[in-house]
């Protein structure tokens, strides 16, 4: 635990965070959850792979992995560009193949492949039908959500795994005409 508490101590004074207990933190994964998020949020710009090779050490599995996993949602989010996205990622991917299970890998790499198909159609790609059936279930839905693409919204309709985001594909399609 003293490398936990190392590893907090550094990410709380880095992040400007003194209203988090190192204490409490340590000893609960929900208050370190809940700083992780604010430590992501308050990043300015720092590397994301330096974090991410923090967040990895986390003792929870599932706290880091969901911590890993929110790094990759903020640096996504910062970027419309997606080689800048990618190049980022390769550093948080690299860090991530330390989580356990290995599910936990794959998880993160495939929400790094969702962001990349989302920049990517964001910049005016229309992908391919296998690109989109590689796609995760949530990012099939955030593309029938919120793509202006009417390609991108005709392939969800034919080819979206899931009915309602089918539906959702053609209902926008056909409303943003």
């Amino acid at each position: 635990m003293t490398t936990l508490r190392a590893d907090l101590t550094a990410l709380f004074e880095a992040a400007g965070l003194t209203d988090v207990e190192v204490d409490a933190a340590v000893a609960d994964e929900h208050v370190r959850s809940a700083a992780y998020r604010r430590v992501i949020a308050a990043r300015g710009g720092a590397d994301p792979r330096a974090l991410a090779a923090v967040l990895v050490r986390d003792p929870e599995p599932l706290t880091a992995k969901t911590a890993v996993v929110e790094l990759v949602d903020q640096v996504a989010g910062e970027t419309a560009d997606p080689v800048e996205f990618r190049q980022q990622a390769a550093g948080i991917i690299a860090e991530s193949d330390r989580l356990t299970p290995p599910k936990d890998r794959e998880f993160v790499r495939q929400r790094v492949r969702d962001w990349e198909l989302w920049l990517e159609t964001e910049n005016g790609q229309t992908p391919d039908a296998a690109a989109l059936a590689s796609a995760s279930d949530w990012m099939q839905r955030r593309l029938a959500d919120f793509s202006a693409s009417q390609e991108v919204l005709a392939l969800l309709t034919e080819h979206g795994r899931a009915k309602k985001t089918r539906n959702t594909a053609a209902n926008r399609a056909k409303s943003t005409r």
